[in-house]
C-alpha cells in the first residue's frame, strides 16, 4: 500500500476527538505515507502532529461549484492512495469516493460512502459518541489497536504572560452562531471570584472577539487575567498542563484541555448533547441543563470542588 489518506475537517473540537484515531492509523500503517485532508485554518497545526507526512487542504467549495469539486477529486486521485479513512463521514466527503473513481482511482475506503470497501454499517452510528463511533469504524477496517495519542508536540512558550504558580482556566466563549452554548458571563464572574478566593488565579481564554466576555468576568473578579486573543493552540496546551483545573462551555479549547488531562468541568445546554460529543480526559465532569442561564454558579463551583485536583483546594 503506497499511501494512506485521512479525511477530517475542523473545528478544533472535531480534530481533538480524532487524535486517538489518527494515532491508531499511524500505528497500523507504520511504514506508509499518510496524508491528512483538512481545512486551511488547521493545516499549520496538524503539520506539527506526528501522525502525518503531508497535510492537504480542502476549501470546501459549495456543492454547485463543480469545477472546484472536480479539481479536488482529481488532486486526490493523483495521490496514489491505496486506502482512504474518511473520518468526516459527511455526504460531501463521501462524494469524494465517486469523484476519485471518475478519475480512474479505486482506493479502499473506510467510511459511509456507497461502494466503500470497508463500510461502517452500524445503523446506530449516529447515536454513538464521536470517539466510540470512529473507533468502531476503524475496527471495521482492521484497525484494532488504539495507543494513547502522544500530545507532546502540542506546546507553547507561555512565559511571556508571567502568570502566578496556581491558575485555573476559564473558557466563557463558544461558536458565535450558537449563543445557547454560553453560560452567562456574570456567572463566570462569580465563579472566578470563588476561584480567586481559594488562591487560584482565573485565566480567561478565548478569541479576540470574546474580549467583552472577559471584561464582564473581570468586573466580578478583578484578579482574573484576560488572555483573550493572545494565545495560540500550543499556548492553550501549555497552559492546560500548568492549570489546576478548567471550567468552560462546550467548545474546542475545552476538548483540547480535557484531552491533555486537566481536571475539567464542561457546561452543556440543550444546544448540544454530551452523549454524542462530550470532551473526554482523565477527569471530566459534565453539567447539562436545558438553558445555561438557569445554571447557578454554586452548582458549577460544587462540581469543580469535586474534581480530583488537589491544587484546586485552598492553599
Amino acid at each position: 500500500m503506497t499511501a494512506i489518506l485521512v479525511i477530517k475537517h475542523g473545528a478544533l473540537g472535531d480534530l481533538v476527538q480524532a487524535f486517538g484515531p489518527f494515532a491508531a492509523i499511524r500505528a497500523h500503517h507504520a511504514g506508509a505515507r499518510i496524508d491528512l485532508l483538512t481545512t486551511p485554518p488547521f493545516a499549520a497545526l496538524m503539520a506539527r502532529a506526528p501522525w502525518f507526512d503531508r497535510v492537504l487542504t480542502d476549501d470546501r467549495p459549495p456543492w454547485w461549484n463543480l469545477p472546484a469539486q472536480a479539481a479536488l477529486a482529481r488532486r486526490l486521485a493523483r495521490g496514489g492512495y491505496g486506502r482512504v479513512y474518511d473520518l468526516q463521514t459527511s455526504a460531501r466527503s463521501s462524494r469524494l469516493l465517486r469523484g476519485m473513481r471518475l478519475f480512474g482511482t479505486y482506493p479502499e475506503w473506510s467510511g459511509i460512502a456507497r461502494g466503500a470497501s470497508h463500510p461502517h454499517a452500524n445503523p446506530g452510528r449516529d447515536a454513538m459518541h464521536t470517539q466510540d463511533r470512529q473507533r468502531e469504524q476503524l475496527a471495521s477496517a482492521g484497525v484494532t489497536s488504539f495507543p494513547a495519542p502522544d500530545l507532546a508536540w502540542l506546546d507553547g512558550d507561555v512565559s511571556r504572560f508571567a502568570l502566578p504558580g496556581r491558575i485555573a482556566l476559564v473558557i466563557p466563549g463558544a461558536a458565535p452562531h450558537r449563543p445557547a452554548k454560553r453560560w452567562p458571563a456574570r456567572h463566570y464572574g462569580a465563579l472566578a471570584a470563588r476561584l480567586a478566593g481559594i488562591g487560584l488565579t482565573p485565566v480567561i481564554l478565548g478569541t479576540a472577539a470574546e474580549a467583552p466576555l472577559a471584561d464582564a468576568i473581570r468586573t466580578g473578579c478583578p484578579e482574573a487575567r484576560d488572555l483573550t486573543g493572545q494565545t495560540t493552540i500550543g499556548d492553550i496546551a501549555a497552559l492546560a498542563r500548568r492549570a489546576a483545573l478548567a471550567i468552560g462551555n462546550d467548545t474546542g479549547p475545552m476538548h483540547l484541555i480535557a484531552a491533555l488531562g486537566t481536571p475539567s468541568v464542561v457546561l452543556f445546554s440543550a444546544a448540544s448533547d454530551p452523549a454524542l460529543c462530550a470532551p473526554r480526559g482523565r477527569e471530566v465532569r459534565i453539567l447539562r441543563v436545558p438553558d445555561l442561564r438557569d445554571l447557578p454558579p454554586a452548582r458549577v463551583i460544587a462540581a469543580a470542588a469535586a474534581l480530583d485536583a488537589p491544587a484546586a483546594r485552598p492553599a
